[in-house]
C-alpha cells in the first residue's frame, strides 16, 4: 500500500521553506522496480498543477538566458528541493480498452500520446513499463477537472501535469523521485492530442514552466496550429536544465512515518 503525505509546492505562489533531505551518493542505479513503499516529503497542498502562463520570478531566482542564446530557462521553476528531473524515467500509459466500440478511440488516443513519447524519446531516457507502481511518470486518458486560479475563476483544458515530491524505496533503498500524474483528454483531433501530449510531457521531464514563444512545444499560449516537434528553443532549454545540479535521484535517509493518531476514548 501507498501512503502519500501532501507536497508544499505551488508554482506561480509562494514557495513554503521546506527542509532538504540529507542526500548522500551518486545517483540510485536506474531501475523501473515496482515501489515496495513510497512518502511524500514535505507539507501543504497534495500536488501542483500547471500554471496558465509564464511564471513570475521565483524565491531561487532562475538564471538568465546568456546574450544571444536561445531558450526560455528563466521562466522554468525549481521545487523547494530542487529541479525535478531524473537520468532515467519509468513511464506507464492507460492501455487502450480490449474491446468495444470505445477500443478505436482510445487507440486514437493512444497513438497519439505514443508520438509524443517517441519524440521526446529522443532527447532522454524513458522506458516504458506495464506496472503504474513502477513509473514516475503515469499517463491517463481523461479530461482533466477545472482548475480554479488565485482570481476565482475555473479555467478548462485538455491536458495538465501534477507534481508530487516522494521519496520512494524500490529494493535499493530510498531514493527522492519526482512523481507526475498526467492527464490528456481524449475528446480532441489526433493531432490536437499529440500536441497536448508532447506540451504535458514536457512538464513532467522537468520543465515546470512555460515558453513565450507559440513556435515551441512548451508555449503558454498555442498557436493557430497544434506544435508537434520539439523547437530548438524547446531542446536547448532541456539540455540547461539536464545540466543543473539535482537532489532527485539520489538516495535519501529513511523518511520517519507518521506518529499513529489514537482512537476517540470511549
Amino acid at each position: 500500500m501507498v501512503r502519500r503525505w501532501p507536497l508544499g509546492l505551488v508554482l506561480g505562489g509562494a514557495l513554503p521553506a521546506l527542509l532538504l533531505p540529507a542526500l548522500a551518493g551518486p545517483p540510485a542505479a536506474a531501475t523501473c522496480a515496482p515501489s515496495r513503499a513510497s512518502r511524500p516529503m514535505g507539507e501543504g497542498p497534495p500536488a501542483v498543477a500547471e500554471p496558465p502562463g509564464p511564471l513570475p520570478a521565483a524565491p531561487v531566482e532562475p538564471t538568465p538566458a546568456p546574450a544571444g542564446q536561445a531558450d526560455y530557462r528563466q521562466w522554468l521553476r525549481p521545487t523547494p528541493l530542487g529541479w525535478a528531473r531524473l537520468d532515467h524515467w519509468c513511464v506507464w500509459v492507460e492501455p487502450a480498452a480490449s474491446d468495444g466500440p470505445a477500443r478505436m478511440w482510445d487507440e486514437r488516443w493512444l497513438g497519439a500520446v505514443e508520438r509524443a513519447l517517441t519524440t521526446w524519446g529522443q532527447e532522454l531516457a524513458i522506458t516504458r513499463v506495464a506496472d503504474p507502481a513502477a513509473a514516475q511518470v503515469r499517463i491517463l486518458r481523461r479530461r482533466p477537472p477545472l482548475l480554479r486560479e488565485a482570481s476565482g475563476r475555473t479555467r478548462a483544458s485538455h491536458g495538465r501535469a501534477e507534481l508530487a515530491v516522494l521519496a520512494v524505496d524500490r529494493d535499493r533503498g530510498w531514493i527522492l523521485e519526482p512523481q507526475v500524474r498526467v492527464l490528456i483528454s481524449p475528446a480532441q483531433r489526433p493531432e490536437a492530442t499529440e500536441a497536448t501530449a508532447l506540451h504535458e510531457l514536457g512538464h513532467a521531464f522537468g520543465l515546470w514552466g512555460h515558453s513565450d514563444d507559440p513556435a515551441d512545444a512548451m508555449a503558454a499560449v498555442p498557436g493557430p496550429r497544434p506544435v508537434l516537434a520539439l523547437s530548438p528553443r524547446d531542446r536547448a532549454t532541456l539540455r540547461w536544465l539536464y545540466q543543473q545540479p539535482t537532489g532527485f535521484g539520489r538516495p535519501v535517509a529513511a523518511p520517519k512515518a507518521a506518529a499513529p493518531v489514537p482512537a476517540p476514548s470511549r
